[in-house]
């Protein structure tokens, strides 16, 4: 996938965002990015590729992200998918035993306002692994 960048907002890594995913198009903003700003009260920050564990204990814990949602925009998540989900969600579910792959380069870098880099450095996927 050709990567896009955002030149005003940085990943976690301190470099410029790079794109998470478009099909499913992405990103509080529908942008394929996780951008946030003051609209983005949930912090959709975290990119991630999302697993069936991943999924089913999400929706455990309040947040079903497999049903689709056309109203919002939304198509359901199935496993594979890149999706940028809350910060909070995210470590909610790490915490429950169940996190998912994360993409640093297109991970926000507000994310660190909730989950520490440590943690998100645990679960990064290699960028070889992406192509």
């Amino acid at each position: 996938m050709a990567s896009i960048q955002s030149t005003t907002q940085k990943n976690v890594l301190g470099q410029p965002l790079e794109t998470c995913g478009c099909e499913p198009m992405t990103g509080f903003y529908r942008d394929g990015c996780c951008n946030t700003g003051p609209d983005d009260l949930g912090l959709h920050t975290i990119c991630c590729i999302v697993t069936e564990k991943f999924l089913a204990m999400s929706a455990r814990l309040g947040n079903d992200l497999s049903t689709p949602m056309p109203q919002f925009g939304f198509p359901g998540l199935k496993p594979g998918d890149r999706w940028c989900v809350c910060a909070a969600r995210w470590l909610q579910v790490q915490r429950a035993g169940a996190p998912c792959p994360i993409v640093l380069e297109a991970t926000h870098e507000a994310t660190l306002e909730v989950v520490p880099f440590e943690i998100l450095l645990a679960y990064a996927v290699i960028p070889e692994t992406l192509h």
